[in-house]
């Protein structure tokens, strides 16, 4: 019986050391240290929360730079692909179609190499980066819809390049660009 409540205490201390004390330190410091991250890396404007650093949007209208594809609609709560493989007809035809449709609304030829974030949906489905080349590739619809001059458009390509974020820890991936927030920029720089 003694061993029984040296278990049953040892199961308490554990359980508030573990499930209570520990948690509330790693909330403290996390909310002292990183309180931004820690709260989901939201984006505020005029007061009111209009998105995550962390979450891709979808970007339908040519006035803005368009986002990774998404198989989930950009939704984080069912977060994951559509889980079609290589071989997939579907798949083949949905990729084709993608990158048919971003040539042609981007002006591009057919020798234009598109980078594979603009015709293949991620993995998560909420990625909110692509890379410096894809969004170098949308500039010129962008302009034309905004209606922008030749400097203006210069100014375009300079946010972009301002919008870049370098690889991780200088070494890991490649340089990339946060669509919402590069979006945000834009508006703010060419309203």
């Amino acid at each position: 019986m003694k061993t029984f409540y040296t278990g049953i205490k040892i199961f308490l201390v554990l359980t508030v050391l573990t499930g209570v004390i520990y948690p509330l330190a790693v909330t403290g410091i996390a909310q002292i240290l990183f309180q931004g991250k820690a709260n989901g890396s939201l984006v505020k404007q005029n007061g009111h929360i209009i998105g995550s650093e962390l979450i891709g949007q979808d970007f339908k209208s040519p006035r803005y730079f368009w986002s990774r594809p998404s198989a989930i609609n950009y939704n984080p709560l069912p977060s994951g692909g559509s889980n079609l493989g290589p071989t997939s007809k579907q798949l083949q035809k949905t990729v084709n179609d993608r990158r048919i449709s971003f040539a042609k609304a981007n002006f591009l030829t057919d020798q234009t190499s598109i980078p594979s974030e603009m015709i293949f949906a991620s993995g998560s489905g909420l990625d909110p980066h692509i890379s410096l080349q894809a969004a170098l590739l949308q500039v010129n619809r962008i302009a034309m819809a905004r209606k922008i001059d030749s400097l203006q458009k210069e100014a375009i390509v300079q946010l972009v390049r301002d919008q870049t974020e370098g690889t991780q820890f200088g070494l890991l991936g490649q340089e990339r660009v946060n669509v919402f927030l590069l979006n945000l920029e834009l508006d703010k720089t060419f309203k």
